[in-house]
């Protein structure tokens, strides 16, 4: 059935996929739609409130939290950074264990990454859209494992429209 499928489809002159869009063109004086993509790189950031990495083998939260109070939908992605001091010693990921409430109300394992000294949660996976009037909550639970561990935490919200 698969094969015939395709032979319809080649019989027609129908492509798919980027040969499809190498191809295609809008007939002359055709009117084209504009195309709104969201970009795959955050534009800005909104910075929450700071503290202070607590090296005491304790689990704290952190919240991030955004409202989308644009009258259109908005794409976001909450962040947890851990950053380390300036003159270091640098963290790594094996210094804390990081974790996310899910909505189950169980908590589930964050990975984090690690760039010049700052440990980060990942952006793409954390995408999603807000409709107008919508709220993004997320909630983190750090444990820190390395008690010579110092730094600082930074919740933050990547917009990327």
């Amino acid at each position: 059935m698969l094969a015939s499928v395709a032979v319809v489809v080649a019989a027609s002159g129908l492509t798919t996929g980027p040969a499809m869009a190498a191809t295609r063109q809008a007939a002359p004086g055709a009117a084209t739609a504009p195309q709104t993509r969201t970009p795959t790189a955050p534009v800005h950031y909104l910075d929450e409130p700071a503290g202070a990495l607590q090296a005491d083998g304790e689990q704290h939260e952190f919240t991030v939290t955004y409202r989308n109070d644009t009258a259109r939908d908005r794409t976001v992605a909450p962040q947890l950074l851990v950053v380390s001091p300036d003159g270091g010693p640098y963290l790594m990921p094996s210094d804390v264990l990081l974790e996310r409430l899910a909505a189950d109300g169980s908590w589930e394992p964050v990975q984090v990454g690690t760039r010049t000294g700052t440990l980060f949660t990942d952006l793409p996976g954390a995408r999603r859209t807000l409709q107008p009037g919508e709220r993004l909550t997320e909630v983190y639970r750090l444990t820190v494992l390395d008690p010579s561990a110092e730094g600082t935490v930074q919740p933050r919200v990547a917009l990327y429209d």
